[in-house]
């Protein structure tokens, strides 16, 4: 009998076949996320769940007696309740090394779009106030040689580091570890400490994972430390700013601008960032290309499919379920 098999989304029609190949594969037809009820009744008697942009919490893992993988769709899994599974010894994976250079490129077009004025400049002229040439018409502010500040310095951060190399832009980083001698001299890059890296980045661009200890990692504080010529880009996890203290530092002036991929209360966006010019907002969107959601779907199907064969999947985030004793699950 093939085990059972639950996607969250309506996935690539590739990956759905290959899942149903393997599987007894049912899925959410429409691109919204379920209501928890009606999840938790859709995945109860599964063996299975390839999550794609939908929460993950108790409600539906309890009732899921056979459940053996929790399969995200992404690199981040503050979505799923990792350890209500790991209790359980349920194996999650994410889809690390699939995504990082979309998530840069994105990273990237922010800071160019709010550094040169690019959606103000393009509403100016669909506007149809473009009426002739001007000396102070929409002035940013340079990029190349500029400093470039990267809050973690995972695959993300590196990219987004090496995109600024091309720029002959100045790295400087903080993170958790230090990177890899080879890598910071590739990259040109500095480590230094949070204050630091506040205070000298013209740019500012955060890669770090949504944990207890990251949230409102950029507030008040930080945001003081800041030029007021600086901008801060965020693709990361939108509780990791402090979304109040933002709309202080920009309406303020203590902060030239934002580029913004991700928000405190997504769907919804303070509506002061909505008013401001000089914030370039997107709707979290890092790895939104055909290529990229295509191969994040099948390295998550692959990590499903590895975990009901009973092999260790490769993109494991709680390692410690292979590492328990066989003592029964609590």
């Amino acid at each position: 009998m093939k085990p059972k098999v639950f996607a969250t989304r309506p996935l690539p029609t590739p990956v759905l076949d290959l899942l149903a190949a393997q599987a007894d594969l049912s899925f959410n037809r429409d691109d919204r996320a379920l209501p928890t009820a009606q999840l938790a009744v859709a995945c109860r008697d599964v063996d299975g769940i390839l999550v794609s942009g939908t929460k993950i919490s108790r409600d539906v893992l309890d009732p899921a007696a056979r459940l053996r993988i929790v399969a995200n769709c992404g690199v981040g899994y503050d979505n799923i309740d990792v350890a209500a599974c790991t209790r359980r010894r349920i194996p999650v994976t994410n889809t690390a090394g699939s995504l990082e250079e979309t998530t840069a490129d994105l990273a990237f077009a922010l800071l160019m779009a709010v550094a040169r004025r690019i959606v103000e400049g393009d509403r100016y002229v669909r506007d149809g106030r473009w009426k002739q040439w001007e000396w102070k018409l929409l002035w940013g502010a340079d990029i190349y040689g500029k400093t470039l500040g990267i809050y973690g310095f995972g695959r993300i951060g590196q990219a987004v580091a090496r995109r600024g190399r091309g720029f002959g832009m100045s790295i400087l980083y903080t993170g958790r570890h230090r990177a890899p001698e080879a890598v910071e001299r590739e990259l040109e890059a500095e480590l230094v400490n949070r204050e630091t890296l506040f205070r000298q980045s013209d740019f500012l661009s955060l890669h770090v994972p949504l944990t207890p200890e990251t949230l409102h990692l950029v507030a008040a504080h930080e945001l003081d430390l800041m030029k007021p010529t600086a901008f801060l880009i965020n693709t990361a996890r939108g509780k990791v700013v402090d979304e109040e203290a933002l709309v202080q530092a920009l309406s303020s002036g203590k902060l030239a601008g934002a580029g913004l991929d991700v928000f405190e209360q997504e769907p919804q966006v303070h509506p002061a960032l909505i008013a401001m010019p000089n914030v370039v907002l997107m709707p979290h969107v890092g790895s939104a290309t055909h290529e990229t959601r295509l191969r994040m779907a099948t390295v998550a199907a692959e990590n499903l499919l590895a975990a009901l064969e009973g092999r260790r999947p490769p993109n494991v985030v709680n390692p410690e379920v292979y590492w328990q004793s066989d003592e029964p699950a609590q």
